[in-house]
């Protein structure tokens, strides 16, 4: 008889590290709720016993309420920081999926000089952090192109940063799309412009969505070069604009924590709404 191996212990430790993980999001979602701006968010007497000091460890607020919510988009321009941050990303992912999509179909289908070359410094590009980049970044966006405190210079970097990514990914799928379709499009009349976005597009649209997605996180989270290369406090991005919650002279907790609640929901709708894509997109090129 074969005995079957116990995973109880591998179930136990999984759970651990997933409470370890959910925890301190737990206690940004207590303090956003709670209604008040201390971390403290569990009343406790002067002189609490055993039970009581344990209840204070446990993320979960004294009173429910959601005036952090309402005061952080009504007393706080939280709401137009959230505008420009909506604003950007979605120009930044336009313009990021336009020129991966052309690029990647560009290396994936036609040989030319410096083809391998290109691909090559697409690649070392992503082995450099973001922070090594911003002085010559903000040398060419501000001092030349006189984009600074603009979201355009702001959309112009971010595309920077995303598309090398969005470029191998999208030209590992191309890759596996049969050139047999679209030599039998070029017998019926077809022209490139047709082929590339009536027969490739569509079929790419797994790893399409997935490039999209990657554009519209790099802007909508990226705190560093927006707070570089915005000055205006109009011109802040949420990132940015959460940054002023919690300072040295005054912290608003709950202000912080409700806006973070704000800014993580068109992120977690995005992935619900593409999350059919994920698996397939993810793992796009990755099989010949």
């Amino acid at each position: 008889m074969v005995r079957k191996p116990n995973h109880l212990w591998i179930h136990a430790g999984l759970i651990s590290f997933t409470l370890v993980t959910i925890y301190p999001v737990l206690w940004v979602l207590a303090l956003a709720f709670s209604g008040q701006q201390s971390v403290g968010i569990v009343d406790l007497p002067k002189d609490p016993s055993f039970l009581e000091r344990a209840r204070g460890v446990l993320p979960w607020p004294a009173h429910f309420s959601l005036k952090n919510f309402v005061d952080v988009m009504t007393e706080q321009p939280f709401g137009r920081w959230l505008l420009n941050s909506v604003m950007v990303s979605v120009m930044t992912t336009v313009l990021g999926v336009f020129l991966a999509c052309t690029a990647a179909y560009a290396f994936s289908r036609f040989r030319f000089p410096g083809r391998d070359g290109g691909m090559l410094a697409f690649l070392v590009s992503q082995m450099f952090p973001g922070t090594l980049m911003l002085i010559p970044l903000f040398i060419i966006i501000v001092k030349w192109l006189g984009l600074g405190n603009t979201f355009w210079g702001l959309v112009i970097v971010y595309a920077t940063t995303a598309i090398p990514f969005c470029v191998w990914m999208l030209k590992g799928y191309f890759d596996t799309i049969p050139i047999d379709i679209e030599e039998s499009a070029v017998i019926d009349g077809a022209s490139r412009q047709t082929i590339f976005l009536r027969i490739i597009l569509p079929l790419a649209k797994p790893a399409i969505a997935i490039t999209a997605l990657f554009s519209f996180m790099t802007a909508w989270n990226e705190f560093i070069l927006a707070s570089v290369f915005l000055e205006a406090e109009s011109m802040y991005t949420a990132p940015v604009g959460l940054r002023f919650f919690v300072g040295g002279f005054s912290s608003q907790w709950g202000f912080f924590a409700a806006g973070s609640v704000i800014v993580s929901l068109p992120v977690v709708i995005l992935f619900l709404y593409l999350q059919k894509y994920l698996v397939s997109g993810l793992t796009a090129g990755s099989v010949k």
